[in-house]
């Protein structure tokens, strides 16, 4: 007898962790590691920016019981936030801050909608890996916000970052 539902197959996003590319050819050889991304929310209503790893797969505090669109014009009563993928790695001189990038969020927690890009979320995440500032497009107090509260979380990260990155986010 089939049970109806309960057995259903679910799709899941496994985050591969350590190097998948050691030679064995096995399964996961190919994928990225995100070990060292953190997803920082910004929002520049309220002042604030946190660490929520539930963005690394759409949960997050912010994302909860929200219907999201690519269309603007579906957000009745938008508030902006900025979910920003930031990279950890390592150089000689330590641990630093490696990429930031920014993507565009709003939401209206009342009617429930949202706004966001898939495209870009992926994309930006993509180049934050790759070790690139995309924050051009954040408004300055975003900006400020997020280098104040990289600079707080740790300040031997900020230290060993590049001075672009901390051009970028006009601290």
């Amino acid at each position: 007898m089939l049970n109806s539902g309960s057995d259903k197959k679910k799709n899941q996003f496994t985050i591969m962790k350590d190097d998948s590319t050691d030679g064995h050819g096995g399964y996961g050889v190919g994928s990225i590691s995100l070990e060292n991304v953190s997803p920082v929310f910004v929002c520049p209503e309220d002042g604030t920016a946190q660490v929520d790893m539930g963005a690394m797969h759409a949960r997050s505090e912010v994302e909860r019981r929200v219907k999201f669109k690519a269309d603007k014009s579906i957000v009745p009563n938008p508030k902006l936030y900025w979910l920003v993928w930031v990279t950890v790695d390592r150089n000689e001189q330590g641990p630093y801050y490696a990429g930031v990038a920014g993507c565009e969020m709003l939401v209206d927690k009342e009617n429930r909608r949202g706004y966001k890009s898939m495209p870009e979320h992926v994309n930006n995440m993509d180049k934050s890996l790759k070790g690139k500032m995309v924050v051009d497009h954040m408004d300055d107090a975003s900006k400020r916000l997020l280098g104040q509260f990289l600079q707080q979380h740790n300040e031997e990260l900020w230290h060993n970052s590049s001075e672009q990155l901390k051009q970028a986010l006009d601290v």
